[in-house]
């Protein structure tokens, strides 16, 4: 089980307004639903993109040489599987 913590927090009147929108339509249960589900998947994009920008700074020659030579020597060392 989730254990969760309390928090106090300053919003802007506009973005509480719209969470209060969200929660009467039953969108979400109520505020703090609203805001943990908005957090987390700020977060999940972030750690998305930081993942985006360190495979962009890869070598794609030299990954695609590092994968050859890796698929070789696996194929060698592979068990011989009758199926």
């Amino acid at each position: 089980m989730a254990t969760t913590a309390k928090i106090a927090i300053s919003i802007d009147k506009k973005i509480l307004n719209r969470i209060d929108k969200l929660v009467e339509k039953k969108m979400f249960a109520n505020r703090s639903k609203a805001i943990q589900t908005a957090i987390e998947e700020k977060i999940s994009k972030l750690d998305k993109s930081r993942l985006a920008i360190e495979s962009a700074k890869l070598n794609i020659a030299e990954e695609q040489q590092l994968s050859e030579e890796n698929s070789q020597t696996d194929l060698t060392e592979w068990p011989n599987i009758k199926r």
